[in-house]
């Protein structure tokens, strides 16, 4: 039973399979690879939770929020880098997992990277849909508040709001389900334009809202602790917030989800991955800034903290009021779109090892793409994103991501003792420092997660291993 349970895939099966496309096409370049990064990374972080980390959490420090967990991506995306450019396979740091460490340890994985993904998209959704219906405000035209927010809201326990459902939310996984249906070019010709696009407006912002910054607004940087409470303010509000925010970071290992699909795997895997997080972590710093500078950091707590920003910048800067909205709207939509790529990917290589279900590995004859994957993780999504809140979404993508990380980490430091003879295009600086502060900073942030993540995340976990020892167990190739 324990054999079982630890048996790794080899490595010669992986880089068989790296080979072989499994019926996708290889048709993106280094450029594609990086703006699928940008477009899953430049979002939510900039658009919805940086209000409120800056307003319940760090006050101006948010910029130091995201300077620790983008340090703490940083060591992860090192060693993401790494695997990328040795296992080039679909599958992230489930198969990185399976290869190192085995096969429960690789299904603990990709049932947190399901938390991660899908429930990434049903939030990313949730924060469009308060941009949609900010536009639709704009433009003299509301939707009944029945369908504009969840039926459930969440304060220590769930609550009955009297809503039917969030319609918008919903709405848009579905326009977005049909691009990726069609295929995996379709899809990133269209995150590419919106990568352009909403770039562009957080661009304007900065040099736009630069002007209107109030120094005494960053006074004092770190707000003082207003209670014994962890997260109040203080140095410990800033760690909170690091864990909050890192949501924000979690597009870059979404790169790696697409290796099957890179024209050349080996070179330009890393290139996504780093090039991505460290163009969006520098982005990230200064329009927290910025918007702290314009705004006294307890006005920010809005779903549309930028449009707060813009409000209190007066006339001068108010014009640029539906230009936030559009490039939200784009930019949260190309989020929605790599998080949903991201996690049928991590279906089909499960499905293909016989640990998830034969339809999740279907490939469509003509667009190659997994469209059983698609249409039922799109309409799941759909599911969550139109009925639960997005403070509970949010801060369960966090502990997923986390542990992914970590996983990802201590594997590259197995693979290196047991297979010290492997090709590594791409290796990890100042092994095993690298490694080893990625789990600790990563550990660091999970803890600052509170009790009530860990509790839902860990009966997540126990769902996940009853599917393992139901169908999982059974049915594994290796």
């Amino acid at each position: 039973m324990a054999n079982k349970l630890f048996r790794k895939k080899p490595i010669s099966v992986l880089m068989e399979e790296s080979g072989d496309t499994g019926g996708l096409k290889r048709t993106l370049g280094r450029l594609n690879l990086i703006t699928l990064g940008i477009g899953a990374i430049i979002g939510a972080g900039v658009f919805v939770l940086t209000g409120r980390v800056a307003a319940q959490y760090a006050g101006p420090a948010l910029a130091l929020s995201f300077v620790m967990s983008g340090v703490a991506c940083a060591f992860a995306g090192l060693c993401y880098a790494e695997f990328a450019s040795m296992i080039p396979i679909s599958g992230s740091a489930y198969t990185y997992a399976y290869a190192t460490m085995g096969r429960i340890v690789a299904w603990i994985i990709a049932w947190a990277l399901t938390l991660e993904y899908l429930l990434a998209a049903s939030t990313v959704a949730v924060g469009w849909s308060g941009y949609f219906n900010k536009f639709l405000h704009q433009i003299g035209w509301d939707l009944p508040a029945a369908l504009t927010s969840a039926p459930f809201a969440f304060n220590t326990q769930f609550e009955w709001t009297g809503s039917i459902c969030n319609l918008p939310a919903i709405g848009i996984i579905l326009l977005i389900v049909v691009p990726l249906y069609r295929g995996v070019q379709e899809s990133a010709t269209i995150n590419n334009a919106v990568v352009i696009l909403k770039l562009t407006v957080v661009f304007l912002f900065i040099l736009l809202g630069w002007q209107y910054i109030d120094t005494a607004n960053w006074v004092p940087f770190v707000p003082e602790a207003q209670s014994d409470k962890f997260g109040d303010y203080g140095w410990t509000g800033v760690f909170r917030g690091a864990s909050v925010i890192f949501f924000a970071y979690l597009g870059f290992d979404a790169v790696s989800t697409a290796a099957q699909e890179a024209k050349n795997p080996q070179r330009d895997m890393p290139w996504g991955i780093l090039g991505s997080l460290f163009f969006c972590t520098i982005i990230y710093i200064i329009v927290s800034l910025v918007m702290t500078g314009i705004v006294p950091y307890k006005e920010l707590n809005s779903p549309a903290p930028i449009t707060v920003a813009i409000e209190k910048a007066g006339e001068g800067l108010r014009w640029f009021n539906p230009f936030i909205t559009a490039g939200a709207i784009a930019g949260l939509s190309s989020v929605i779109l790599v998080m949903l790529m991201g996690q049928t990917r991590i279906f089909l290589s499960m499905s293909n090892d016989g640990l998830f279900f034969k339809a999740f590995g279907k490939i469509h004859p003509k667009y190659k793409t997994p469209y059983l994957s698609t249409v039922i993780t799109g309409m799941t999504a759909m599911l969550l994103s139109g009925l639960l809140p997005i403070e509970v979404l949010g801060d369960l993508v966090s502990f997923g991501t986390l542990l992914a990380f970590i996983i990802v980490c201590i594997g590259v430091m197995v693979l290196r003792y047991k297979r010290p003879d492997l090709s590594r295009p791409f290796k990890v600086p100042f092994f095993p420092v690298t490694p080893i502060l990625g789990v600790l900073s990563c550990l660091a942030v999970m803890i600052s997660l509170d009790n009530t993540t860990h509790i839902l995340a860990a009966v997540w976990i126990l769902i996940g291993f009853l599917v393992y020892f139901f169908y999982g167990r059974k049915h594994a190739k290796y």
